[in-house]
């Protein structure tokens, strides 16, 4: 039950202090604090509380000359949101098994960590900035997330992850560190991602004492150590990260690590990226589809500058990977799915960019409990590309008979989407209609996906132009006779209920091909070349009427 709301003020009716608000406040209070200095410091034990800077205001917590951290906290929760903290002779937090949560905070100056956490009650610090003082942000044991945060200009290490912390640390940059940038050891096994470590003056990442880190898609340069180093004992992987203007990794002798290395210098995600062009080119290639190719490629632009933001250090707003493909069958969703996988790949965004494609019958269990284990799998053996689920809406009770076993799957998936959600990205797929009922199956589903992509159906003139591809791909030439022939069979074949687009002009070519067979074999002779590669008008009338 939510706790009492307090506000701090320099007005009749309001707390002059933080203090005085925390020592009436309750557990689970949410205490609002106005612009302005405060000189405080704070020792909370068990306590769970939430502060958060008034809406637009400035508020400043000062510990300066003060000998402990401004926030010491043990036990409990504590939450803290747009609030600047200016440390003191020692740090700004120092939490022992705190449930804490940081966001859209600034850590000036201080002595030790600006933030030291340890523990395993979990952590989350997500758009902060950490700025002067001896460290910037220590972990010790646990788990949690590190997320769009900046370290920079302190004179010790940058991030620091100890005594076997796991933690996930992603789209950070870490600038202008006296020794390492990112120090893993002590069995700690951090997975960190798209993080950009900077002007160092040993080590970009150290690895020491059996860490085993999982490193994908990190940018290390002008480290005046090793970019990236591992001991002799020190496990991990090393994949698509770029090592520039310094020394390389260094994986020592009996060290058990993994180095995958980056594709190309510039890429990913960087503008003479050959891959992303190669990508984008086959997207514009595709017969049709002006509006999701315009789709994607908006997609693509967010996500690069988004790259550049983040590079310079500018605030990055959350994105999420996961779409809605919505059409008929047969309208080129499953080939766009697999090229916008491979295009996260090459921005940076998903280490792999493989893809994969399942039904209601790879999710759906055959009793309860079972298809929660079996989604958990199938997304965990997705991470890092692209999960595409074609005909999504038979998962709700309305579209199947087995829909509660169904359900579950909607239920254990709208969790993973967002626990996940850079990790992989999911693709939903089918009618229109249809997804529009599916995304109420669950409360929090729709929330979950980004954009809805449209896929009109193909045009007769687009058709044509698809068959004329197959055409050319298997080496036969289609008399012109045969255009209007085609263009006439699709405008009726589009009336149709079950009408199938692409597959249509598929179907009907692998007809034309086989009524060109029995054509040639009455001949009474072996055809020349050019009648083995002509197909005629007769043998679309004779496909078409099959």
């Amino acid at each position: 039950m939510p706790g009492r709301t307090l506000e701090v003020a320099a007005r009749p009716g309001a707390y002059a202090t933080i203090g005085d608000a925390l020592a009436d406040a309750g557990d689970d209070a949410l205490i609002t604090v106005a612009e302005g200095t405060y000189h405080e410091v704070f020792d909370l034990a068990g306590r769970r509380v939430t502060l958060v800077a008034a809406d637009g205001a400035a508020v400043v917590v000062d510990g300066g000359g003060a000998d402990r951290p401004v926030f010491a906290v043990h036990g409990g929760s504590l939450a803290l949101r747009g609030i600047e903290v200016r440390a003191g002779d020692a740090g700004a937090i120092s939490a022992d098994d705190v449930a804490l949560t940081v966001r859209q905070c600034v850590f000036t100056g201080g002595r030790g960590p600006a933030l030291r956490i340890r523990g395993t009650a979990g952590f989350e610090v997500t758009g902060c900035a950490v700025t002067g003082g001896e460290q910037g942000i220590v972990v010790e044991g646990g788990s949690g997330t590190l997320a769009d945060t900046t370290v920079e200009d302190v004179t010790g290490d940058g991030v620091i992850i100890a005594m076997g912390a796991d933690p996930v640390i992603r789209n950070c940059a870490v600038t202008g560190c006296g020794l390492r940038g990112l120090y893993v050891y002590q069995y700690a096994r951090p997975v960190v991602e798209r993080c950009e470590i900077t002007r160092t003056g040993q080590e970009g990442i150290a690895v020491a004492h059996h860490g085993a880190p999982e490193l994908s898609g990190c940018t290390v340069r002008d480290a005046r150590g090793a970019g990236i180093a591992f001991a002799a004992d020190c496990g991990g992987r090393v994949s698509g990260c770029r090592v520039e203007n310094t020394a390389g990794i260094a994986v020592a002798p009996g060290a058990a690590t993994t180095v995958v290395a980056a594709s190309d210098p510039a890429a990913p995600g960087g503008l003479g990226s050959q891959e992303l062009d190669d990508l984008l080119a086959e997207l514009d290639a595709m017969v049709g589809l002006p509006g999701v190719k315009a789709e994607v490629r908006a997609l693509v632009d967010e996500l690069q500058v988004n790259e550049w933001r983040r590079r310079a250090g500018l605030p990055v707003g959350p994105t999420g990977h996961h779409l809605v493909f919505a059409g008929a069958p047969g309208t080129g969703k499953t080939t766009v799915a697999r090229i916008y996988g491979k295009l996260l790949k090459a921005l940076g965004v998903l280490p792999r960019g493989q893809f994969r494609e399942v039904s209601r019958r790879d999710l759906v269990g055959q009793y309860i409990g079972h298809t929660a284990e079996k989604t958990a799998v199938v997304v965990e053996e997705s991470l890092g590309g692209v999960l595409f689920i074609d005909e999504a809406y038979m998962l709700s009770r309305s579209a199947s008979a087995g829909g509660d076993f169904g359900q579950e799957a909607i239920d254990m998936l709208v969790k993973l989407m967002e626990d996940r959600r850079d990790d992989v990205a999911v693709i939903v797929a089918g009618y229109t209609a249809e997804m529009a009922e599916f995304l109420s199956a669950n409360p929090g589903l729709a929330s979950r996906f980004g954009k809805t992509i449209e896929f009109a159906d193909y045009t007769p003139g687009e058709l044509l132009g698809i068959v004329g591809r197959l055409v050319s791909a298997g080496d036969y030439e289609l008399d012109p006779t045969a255009h209007p022939v085609l263009i006439d069979f699709f405008t009726r074949a589009a009336g149709e209920r079950n009408f199938g687009n692409a597959r249509d002009a598929r179907r009907l070519f692998e007809g034309m091909r086989k009524a060109q067979s029995q054509r040639l074999r009455r001949l009474g002779r072996i055809p020349d070349v050019g009648e083995l590669r002509e197909l005629l008008a007769g043998d679309v009338v004779a496909a078409a009427a099959r």
